[in-house]
């Protein structure tokens, strides 16, 4: 009987003791979403070196399990997703974000920064902005990234705005884009970034506006063989997380996130995407495709064009844009006094 019970002890410490290991080994997995396609900057090295760094910091407990070139379903969907809690987390560009707080399609407005350098102190400057507004969507901004210089493509050049008069244009789906486009005399369509190429093939669009990061490694450029280097904005990218994920994670392992993500700073996230802009774009050349550049001149006539259309976009967007533009203006105007 004394032998049985110590048995039983002994087998009771066992399970507890098994029960417990189990329970530190326990690894937690994030899902983390990107439309970037497997060979463009974005994911390598960016994201791959994240999955590192995340690994890294958390001593293994965290497990980064990427979905790349749109697996999930285009970044507009996505987006969404990770606001409602389907998938964890993820890449984005400004333009898919507004989906979610339209107030940040506004640091995409065209020809609204006179420098790269002035829009990076201004998008820096309006970090606690942005992080504030997405925490009410139930999203945790995590950091910037950078998705490019956004020009305009399709099969012919499009130098001065008379060009893509009467077009049909593929819009981002958010206020500035489409009042972009209209502005301009083109017809806007929404079109997810996963159907651009599919457009161009049945007609359904004539000309779009996008980043040669994105551009040449998607296969778009095959479609849409000419790149007009009209130079509309320098777009943001965030990466976010759904917000109640990341509240429920152990303190230690939110800890080893934020320092993860704190690896790395904008300004080398930026560096590395503009970088290789330049290089694909003698890519693309060397291909066989276009880039066909406006005269200074030309240039000017787009954003005489575009400039005034400013206060449209900023009552047009949603939420509470006009505040929003008004941080904007001073952040804008303090980075200015800096320089």
């Amino acid at each position: 009987m004394i032998r049985l019970a110590g048995a039983t002890v002994v087998a009771s410490l066992a399970l507890v003791f098994a029960s417990g290991a189990t329970a530190q080994d326990k690894i937690t997995e994030l899902r983390y979403t990107t439309g970037a396609p497997e060979r463009t900057p974005w994911v390598t090295p960016q994201l791959r070196r994240f999955e590192k760094d995340v690994e890294e910091e958390s001593g293994g407990k965290i497990k980064i399990s990427s979905f790349v070139n749109a697996q999930l379903g285009n970044e507009q969907d996505t987006v969404q997703q990770v606001a409602r809690g389907r998938i964890d987390m993820g890449g984005f560009s400004n333009g898919a974000v507004a989906l979610i707080a339209p107030e940040l399609a506004l640091l995409g407005l065209p020809f609204y920064f006179k420098s790269v350098a002035e829009q990076d102190c201004t998008v820096d400057a309006m970090t606690k902005p942005v992080s504030d507004l997405l925490a009410k969507k139930g999203i945790k901004f995590l950091g910037w990234t950078e998705v490019g210089t956004a020009d305009i493509v399709g099969k012919k050049p499009f130098l001065a705005p008379a060009d893509v008069k009467g077009l049909k244009a593929a819009s981002a789906s958010n206020k500035v884009s489409a009042a972009m486009w209209s502005a301009l005399g083109a017809n806007p369509t929404p079109i997810g970034i996963t159907e651009i190429a599919s457009a161009f093939q049945t007609g359904l669009t004539d000309t779009y506006s996008t980043v040669v990061t994105f551009y040449l490694p998607s296969g778009l450029a095959k479609v849409a063989p000419v790149l007009s280097r009209v130079e509309l904005a320098d777009a943001p990218g965030i990466v976010l997380m759904n917000k109640a994920v990341y509240d429920k994670l152990p303190a230690a392992e939110r800890t080893a996130l934020d320092k993860a993500i704190g690896r790395r700073s904008a300004t080398q996230l930026r560096q590395e995407i503009r970088g290789f802009e330049a290089t694909l774009r003698d890519m693309h050349v060397k291909g066989g495709g276009t880039i066909a550049t406006p005269t200074p001149e030309q240039r000017a006539e787009w954003a005489k064009i575009l400039q005034p259309v400013w206060p449209k976009m900023v009552q047009e967007v949603g939420g509470d844009a006009p505040n929003f533009f008004k941080q904007m203006e001073a952040a804008k105007a303090s980075c200015d006094k800096k320089s």
